[in-house]
């Protein structure tokens, strides 16, 4: 089981940890729900050092990733960051990721810790014949998430720069919390704003000691991976393992909006048939009309009590004190405010197709 440079931190707080994509990682620390809640009206800290980087480098790096990736990463700039997936050639997913474009011929991959290996083998046997320059720099940096709709005013005493004047999806590299050269992006997995910030493991327990002390007027609590499932689920972004994995298309899941067809990649024939032919299930986002909380696994049914597909995700959510979840349903049933049943061990509960995100802010 690894460590993140800060598992000693989280104990000492006294977080709840478990294992997790062969880390020792903080599931809660003060409950989900009040977690959840911190996140959503105020500001808090997620220590995600388990996710994995990769760059890519040369002057071959945009064909590799061009190759490798469902998005057209030839739109970047630099300081651009995009949302794409590794398809794979049966019509799944190998990962989904973001890719970062740092220089003018470096990129940074960043990708699901439980999928490191699978990622790493997977591009670098597509990389044969095209030659980028590839290092797994997965092991020697950390990653904090501060997220929140106060997560700028909190956070600016710690840059020289403007925190404001960063765009969704966008990134700097510049100086934070004491270190000269982090990056400081615009994005996240949970709807509420903030940033992400990458520096080396030697300087992680500087800078997440400086954060809490920068926060400590705006309430800043350290959040679990727990409330973070929780927060993503209420937008909608899908968690690999649950709701896309190696068996699910791009366009089943809802990511045709990341998947380009105006260039060649991995499987994009036969992902441009699927667009153009139909598809006979889609993953859709339901909310529950009584009590109940699905969970991932559960079969969904008609009114007949036919199984017509399957739970993905699921929870009670806490934004919205009703049963939210996820999952991939067969034609025609995919249609936004269709009745359908969640088997909850022998009853079933009504549920209504819904339009994503559930949480509106």
């Amino acid at each position: 089981m690894k460590n993140t440079a800060l598992s000693h931190v989280h104990e000492a707080l006294g977080a709840k940890m478990v294992p997790f994509a062969g880390y020792n990682m903080p599931v809660q620390y003060e409950g989900v729900t009040a977690e959840h809640l911190t996140v959503r009206s105020g500001v808090g800290v997620f220590d995600v050092s388990h996710m994995g980087e990769f760059l890519v480098e040369g002057e071959q790096a945009l064909t590799l990733i061009q190759r490798v990736t469902s998005n057209d990463a030839s739109k970047l700039e630099i300081g651009d960051a995009q949302y794409s997936c590794f398809p794979n050639d049966q019509n799944g997913i190998v990962d989904d990721l973001i890719c970062y474009r740092v220089k003018e011929h470096t990129y940074l991959l960043v990708v699901n810790a439980s999928n490191i290996e699978k990622d790493w083998n997977w591009i670098s046997k597509h990389n044969e014949g095209i030659g980028a320059e590839l290092k797994d720099v997965s092991d020697n940096y950390s990653l904090l998430a501060i997220q929140g709709p106060k997560a700028i005013e909190a956070m600016q005493s710690l840059t020289s720069i403007d925190l404001a004047e960063i765009p969704f999806y966008k990134f700097k590299v510049a100086d934070f919390a004491g270190c000269e050269h982090a990056i400081i992006s615009a994005t996240g997995y949970t709807g509420s704003g903030g940033f992400e910030i990458y520096v080396r493991n030697e300087q992680a327990e500087q800078v997440w000691n400086k954060v809490f002390e920068a926060g400590a007027d705006w309430g800043i609590k350290p959040i679990g991976l727990a409330a973070r499932d929780t927060l993503r689920l209420e937008m909608g972004y899908c968690l690999y393992g649950n709701d896309i994995n190696d068996t699910t298309s791009p366009i089943e899941a809802g990511l045709g909006w990341i998947t380009k067809f105006t260039k060649d990649f991995v499987n994009s024939d036969s992902l441009k048939a699927q667009k153009e032919e139909g598809i006979t299930r889609r993953l859709v986002a339901f909310e529950f009309n009584e009590r109940g909380i699905p969970r991932q696994g559960y079969d969904i049914v008609d009114a007949e009590g036919t199984k017509i597909g399957e739970v993905t995700s699921g929870t009670m959510s806490p934004s919205l004190g009703k049963g939210i979840g996820m999952g991939y349903v067969n034609r025609p049933h995919t249609k936004r405010d269709t009745e359908i049943f969640i088997q909850v061990r022998k009853k079933q509960i009504s549920a209504t197709i819904i339009k994503l995100p559930f949480y509106k802010g």
